[in-house]
């Protein structure tokens, strides 16, 4: 009998926005899971060479971690024109990540994010333990 896989993120419609709800049995799988539907709707032309880019960021509380985190992989994205499909978090806190990571080379996006944004931003820990976010994007 095939297991039952649990969804990782999905786009809402949102009116000229990007809107995206992660889920994650913990933090760490819902920031990568954040991550992962970013990047998936910036709908990349992958050329595909390997590329590894560390990351240090400090934020005063979670919901500003996750836009900051959003907002450094966007910049990344752009800056060194790749998309990030992995993530490995070598710290992890409420207020900081240090982190490394994956992804391709991008011939062009699809799509661009010119910004994340705190409206409608909703981040809370289900009953069962597992987390989920919800987060705008302005495109």
């Amino acid at each position: 009998m095939l297991e039952k896989r649990p969804k990782k993120f999905e786009i809402l419609e949102h009116s000229a926005d990007l809107k995206i709800r992660a889920f994650g049995k913990d933090k760490k799988e819902l920031f990568k899971n954040l991550m992962v539907g970013a990047q998936s709707a910036l709908r990349p032309e992958i050329i595909g060479r390997e590329t590894e880019t560390k990351i240090k960021i400090d934020a005063e509380d979670l919901e500003s971690l996750v836009v900051d985190f959003l907002d450094e992989i966007n910049y990344l994205n752009e800056v060194n024109k790749e998309v990030y499909q992995r993530i490995e978090f070598e710290n992890f806190s409420d207020t900081g990540i240090e982190a490394e990571l994956f992804g391709k080379k991008v011939k062009r996006f699809g799509r661009q994010i010119k910004g994340v944004t705190f409206h409608d931003l909703d981040i809370h820990k289900e009953e069962d333990g597992s987390w989920q976010a919800t987060i705008l994007f302005d495109i």
